[in-house]
This record gives C-alpha cells, sequence and structure tokens, in this order.
C-alpha cells in the first residue's frame, strides 16, 4: 500500500496508490501545512517542530505524528506512539512516492 503526493498550484495534492485524490496539503498563514481531505474539509494541521521535524495534529489539536528526514534521503513517518509507519521517495516532477511500512 502507499501512494504518493505532488506539488500543483502552490500545495502539495496526495492520491493513493490507484491515483484518487485523498486529500491535500495548502501552506498556512504562520508556516506549515493546513491539511484537507478529498472533499475539502480541513483535517488538521502541520507544523515544523524545533528539530527539523514536522509535526502533524488532527483538528483537535491532538499530535497525530511527525516526519523526519531519512539517513539515506527522503521522509520517514512515524504515528503518535512514534512507530515509524512509512517513507517517502523524492520522485520525478516534483512528485513523492509513499510506501506503507506494514
Amino acid at each position: 500500500m502507499g501512494g504518493y503526493s505532488r506539488e500543483e498550484w502552490g500545495r502539495l495534492v496526495h492520491y493513493d496508490e490507484n491515483g484518487n485524490k485523498i486529500g491535500e496539503s495548502r501552506p498556512s498563514f504562520w508556516g506549515g501545512y493546513d491539511n484537507y481531505d478529498a472533499s475539502g474539509n480541513k483535517i488538521g494541521e502541520t507544523h515544523h517542530g524545533f528539530f527539523g521535524q514536522m509535526e502533524h495534529y488532527d483538528n483537535n489539536g491532538n499530535k497525530t505524528g511527525e516526519t523526519y528526514h531519512g539517513i539515506f534521503g527522503g521522509l520517514d513517518h512515524y504515528d503518535e506512539h512514534g512507530q515509524k509507519v512509512a517513507h517517502s521517495r523524492e520522485g520525478i516532477f516534483e512528485t513523492w512516492k509513499h510506501t506503507d511500512e506494514k
């Protein structure tokens, strides 16, 4: 399982492995991103962390995970418990290929 994301008109648009849009992340006023589902409903926010990571939160302010730069490139994604759940590698045409760990 996985999917991909690509930059479109200044925002990141997220797709599942079949090419169906599942959401998007738009730059927020204070930095980071506001995250939306495929219907355009806001589902959370992403902020820059103190150590360079990105911290993800739901609409209630609950932390849902973090993303770090990987040792060998790409991005490593962790859930709210610190368990690695996915990895993303940069592809061509400003695309990120996502691979689930499980």
